[in-house]
This record gives structure tokens, C-alpha cells and sequence, in this order.
């Protein structure tokens, strides 16, 4: 299966590394919005993100690493025209628009699409499906941190001004250990989660502009506890480089004709890379969109229509022996 990886940023990056550990698969092209020259990969050919249509009939599945404030709108409803494809967008209140774009250019063009291929969404949206298809009377939690968000870290960049900027999400503990306990308590989003912004901005720029801006931005900040942290470039790159992430899926129910018994379930991710792990999700979901392209299906989709065993290299043979 040849692989494109269009964009090589951190995730680029880990796609390439992704695609390296699965013998069913090759890199057979990166392309950048810069000077190819300056690229420097791990193997794989570089060329210049104009050159892309050039590749569509010698890529089988072309995995798209933008950012999803202005990148993925624009990308991926573009490249689905010519390719079959996967992306990472994340901002969660405008997935139903975003697969409504990608949906009618893969299917006017004869291919398939994966967006919100992650792990939230994607791995968390499965869980969350599982765990609320099992125990139907409950109340499904979602909590992120402590880690960077690549995305919001991305938005905040995006801000006239700013040089650079990570930013946290950290759970309230509070909150985790009531869901733990079986509460099933009803939360704002501000009451399950705070976002500590780390941001270096050039000389002479607004700074309370820049901090209004960031506190204010629907979608991302406006309904959190955010702490904005002016610090130098330097400090960003000794302190905050590291791309840790991780997070809980959780959710309890009672159970019998008296709900007597309590029943809970979580699924947890500890991530020392957010990236790399990302990039390993949508690495996997290439596989499934090349095995479902290759049965005649088209159109968007995301990680819940994809059939578990479309995402392994395992044969149903082997799935069935190993994991079943």
C-alpha cells in the first residue's frame, strides 16, 4: 500500500515513522507547502504540495497532516477530489460541517474518505460508542490531559503576534473522581477542565489583545478557565517541547431489576507522544479506507463505520486465532 503524507510537521513525521513499522505499507511520497530542499525526512521523497495531483494514480491512500482550525477545511475536501484519504481534524463542533464538505467530494469523485481519525475524536469516540451501546441507561464522561493540544497549540499560533505557544489541558480532579465514584454527576465544560496557555509573542506585539483573543476563541477557549502565560521562545523550547497527551473515557450505570449493582468502565490513554500515537491512529485507519475503497465503498466516514477488523494487517484468519 503506498502512502502520501501531505504536510510534515510533528505528525507528518510520525506518519512517516507509522508507516515504517507496518510492513504492509511504504511512504511513497511528502509533500510541503515549503522549499522541498529544506525538508529533510527519514527516507521518504519530498516534493512540493502543488505537485500532489501529479501522484494520484501512484497513491493509494494519502493521509493529510494540517492543522484543523484552517488547514483540513480546506485541505482534505480538496485532495478527496483525487485521492482516497484520511485527516485528524479535531475541532469536535464542526465535524457535522466538515463531513458534509468532504462527503460530497469523495463521492463526486469516485473516493473515500476518513476524517477525525485520532484518538478523540477516534479511538475515545469508539470507546464512548462501545461503552454507551453496552450499558444504554448511563452518562458517558470524556476527560483530556494533562497534555498539549497540538490543535489548540496550533490556533493560538495562528493569533496575529505570536511566535510560539503550547497549551495544556489539565481535568479538574475533582470532577474525575466523582465520575469515578459512580456519581454520574452533570458537568459545564468548565467545570471538567481548565487550559493553561504558554505563548511567546514578537517585539512590541498587543499583548492583551493576544490574551483576549485566545480566552475569547469560540470553539476552543471561550468555555474553559484559561491561564495565559507570556514567556520567551527560548523558555517555550527548554520547557514546553516535549508533546505529552492522554486522557479518560468513562462511564458507570446501575444494573439488575432493583439497580442494585454498579457497573463501570474506562478506557485511558498515557501518551508520552501525542503525535506519534495520533499518527499510528491514522496510519491504521489507511489500511481500512484502502480495504473498503477496494470493496467499491466511497464517501466520508469516520472511525465508527469502520469495521474492527479492516484496521489490521492481521487476516480474519489471524484475527480470530490471536485475538478473539
Amino acid at each position: 500500500m503506498k502512502i502520501g503524507i501531505y504536510g510534515y510537521g510533528n505528525l507528518g513525521r510520525g506518519v512517516e515513522t507509522a508507516v515504517w513499522h507496518n510492513p504492509d505499507m511504504e511512504t511513497a511520497a511528502v509533500f510541503t507547502r515549503r522549499d522541498p530542499k529544506d525538508v529533510q525526512t527519514y527516507g521518504a521523497p519530498v516534493y512540493s504540495a502543488d505537485q500532489a495531483t501529479d501522484f494520484k494514480d501512484k497513491i493509494d491512500v494519502m493521509i493529510i497532516c494540517g492543522g484543523s482550525a484552517t488547514d483540513l477545511p480546506e485541505m482534505t475536501p480538496m485532495l478527496a477530489k483525487n485521492f482516497n484519504i484520511v485527516d485528524s481534524f479535531d475541532t469536535h463542533a464542526k465535524i457535522p460541517e466538515h463531513f458534509a464538505k468532504t462527503d460530497k467530494a469523495a463521492k463526486d469523485s469516485g473516493h473515500i474518505a476518513l476524517i477525525c481519525a485520532g484518538w478523540d475524536p477516534g479511538l475515545f469516540s469508539l470507546a464512548r460508542l462501545y461503552f454507551s451501546s453496552v450499558m444504554p441507561v448511563c452518562t458517558t464522561y470524556t476527560f483530556w490531559g494533562k497534555g498539549v493540544s497540538q490543535g489548540h497549540s496550533d490556533a493560538i499560533r495562528r493569533i496575529e503576534g505570536v511566535t510560539n505557544a503550547r497549551q495544556y489541558t489539565l481535568p479538574v480532579p475533582e470532577a474525575l473522581e466523582r465520575v469515578r465514584a459512580g456519581e454520574n454527576p452533570t458537568f459545564t465544560p468548565r467545570e471538567k477542565h481548565r487550559r493553561d496557555c504558554y505563548v511567546s509573542v514578537a517585539e512590541g506585539a498587543d499583548k492583551e489583545r493576544i490574551k483576549h483573543e485566545i480566552i475569547t476563541m469560540p470553539a476552543y477557549f471561550a468555555d474553559y478557565d484559561t491561564t495565559v502565560t507570556f514567556v520567551s521562545e527560548d523558555e517555550i523550547i527548554k520547557n514546553h517541547s516535549a508533546l505529552p497527551h492522554g486522557g479518560h473515557v468513562l462511564c458507570s450505570c446501575r444494573t439488575g431489576q432493583h439497580n442494585e449493582n454498579l457497573q463501570k468502565a474506562e478506557f485511558t490513554l498515557s501518551l508520552e507522544s501525542n503525535p506519534e500515537f495520533t499518527a499510528s491512529v491514522i496510519t491504521a485507519g489507511a489500511r481500512a479506507m484502502h480495504k473498503m475503497h477496494a470493496r467499491g465503498i466511497t464517501g466520508c466516514k469516520t472511525m465508527l463505520d469502520i469495521p474492527p477488523a479492516d484496521l489490521s494487517a492481521l487476516s480474519d484468519e489471524e484475527l480470530r486465532k490471536s485475538l478473539l
